[in-house]
């Protein structure tokens, strides 16, 4: 096992693997730039390391600064958290040059999975459903519209690289492919670095559905059951719970097998999602697999018991996973609440500030449990630099009706003061019957009438 970890992250997910290296006996440096000094994740750290200004280019996206910071402070590893360096193959290509563990899969199956295309070829290959669509990259508007003919439309255009919503438009008819190939490959160049575009068929009233896979470096994988995350606004999850209202057990079992299976054949190492889209008659497709941990890793771990970063850990230190898949249990409902600096009501603008007042979440009933994922606290400045989440709360009952309640107590009890959140609409989407009934998809919040 590892003696000493570099934690290359900020937030909510810095503080969680720290603690998670903690509770394996590891020692954790964290790392930050200057607006982040001080802050209160650090102070649960063994060590802290500046990487620089302000500016996540010159900082948490600085991979040689990160690399320093491990050299310099003796880690054998580096846990990336998501986002910044998460699913950068040449970081961890170059942490593994240096001698340094890179905590997630390697540099060449995350060149494989972090390429849309690639992946949908490569899953599509191992039997898992894809969706129509190109087999390759576009070369051009012309391609464009001979794949859109061919498969009909809607379509979506969507980035190669990279995800979140950026570089995807949505199209109707030629005349909007035309408009979109350009606009959604400038914007995947600017975010990505990479504006290579491929396009699949628009499957209306899909169901955003994505399974956890832990994989070790011996061939072995395992899944953890699903996530439904088609609460989203502008392609970027709000709202995710475990199990979806809509699978069953049968096909958790078998899909989830049929997963697992596929990605651990292609020496696929630590954790990954595998996301599909659920068509409005049940089918599911491949989207794309995320080669990292996922913000909503939590409504996972509440419904399995299943501590996902700390066995990211020991994968990466080359221990074989300790669960085999008759071990995995699922029991009861999980619904995660991403906790944003933003106001809904303004077209989600970031609202960055001082926490004013803050008093944590509380839930109390015979079932119920709460979970509260942040690193803020009174008196705490959210940076306008960086991502708007303050923290996450999640909640587990006995089942589903149960969980909603206890969600509705849970956001209830949180106070923050200071700035925007998105709890309002939180509650609001709680109290949707579309959303009770478990009849919602991913243009569910566009058609509630909940925000402008």
């Amino acid at each position: 096992m590892f003696r000493r970890i570099l934690v290359a992250n900020r937030g909510e997910i810095a503080l969680r693997v720290i603690r998670a290296a903690k509770g394996l006996g590891i020692e954790a440096v964290a790392v930050f730039s200057e607006v982040d000094r001080g802050a209160p994740w650090l102070a649960e750290a063994d060590d802290a390391v500046c990487v620089g200004p302000a500016r996540a280019d010159r900082s948490y996206l600085d991979a040689g600064a990160i690399l320093q910071a491990a050299e310099q402070t003796g880690c054998q590893a580096i846990h990336p958290g998501y986002g910044f360096l998460a699913e950068n193959a040449v970081f961890a290509a170059r942490a593994e040059q240096q001698g340094i563990t890179f905590i997630g899969p390697g540099p060449s199956a995350m060149r494989r999975m972090g390429d849309k295309v690639e992946a949908k070829r490569t899953l599509g290959a191992a039997g898992v459903p894809t969706i129509p669509g190109s087999a390759d990259v576009l070369p051009g508007i012309e391609a464009a519209r001979a794949e859109a003919a061919r498969i009909g439309y809607p379509v979506l255009l969507k980035a190669a690289a990279g995800g979140g919503g950026r570089g995807m438009r949505r199209c109707s008819n030629a005349k909007e492919l035309d408009r979109g190939f350009g606009e959604a490959s400038l914007e995947a160049e600017k975010a990505f670095g990479n504006g290579s575009l491929y396009l699949e068929k628009y499957l209306e009233g899909g169901r955003h559905i994505e399974f956890q896979v832990l994989c070790d470096a011996f061939g072995k994988g395992i899944h953890l059951g699903e996530r439904e995350c088609s609460v989203q606004r502008h392609h970027q999850k709000l709202i995710e719970e475990s199990p979806s209202p809509v699978m069953d057990a049968a096909t958790r079992s078998s899909l989830g097998a049929r997963v697992a299976g596929a990605v651990a054949s292609l020496g696929y190492r630590n954790a990954g999602t595998v996301e599909f889209l659920r068509s409005g008659d049940g089918s599911l497709y491949f989207m794309e697999m995320n080669a990292r941990l996922q913000v909503e890793h939590p409504v996972t771990e509440m419904n399995t018991g299943v501590d996902i970063v700390a066995e990211q850990i020991r994968v990466a230190a080359l221990h074989p996973l300790r669960l085999r898949q008759e071990d995995v249990v699922f029991a009861g409902h999980a619904i995660e609440f991403r906790i944003n600096a933003e106001d809904p009501s303004n077209g989600f603008r970031p609202d960055p500030g001082t926490i004013t007042s803050f008093e944590p979440p509380s839930l109390s009933g015979p079932g119920l449990r709460v979970r509260w994922d942040s690193a803020v606290c009174e008196g705490y400045r959210i940076p306008p630099n960086y991502d708007s989440i303050v923290g996450k709360l999640i909640v587990h009952a006995p089942d589903r009706r149960r969980a909603i309640e206890a969600g509705k107590s849970a956001l209830l009890s949180l106070r923050i003061g200071g700035v925007r959140t998105t709890i309002p609409l939180h509650l609001a989407i709680l109290d949707h019957p579309d959303f009770v009934g478990g009849e919602y998809d991913v243009q569910f919040l566009e058609r509630s009438g909940l925000v402008s």
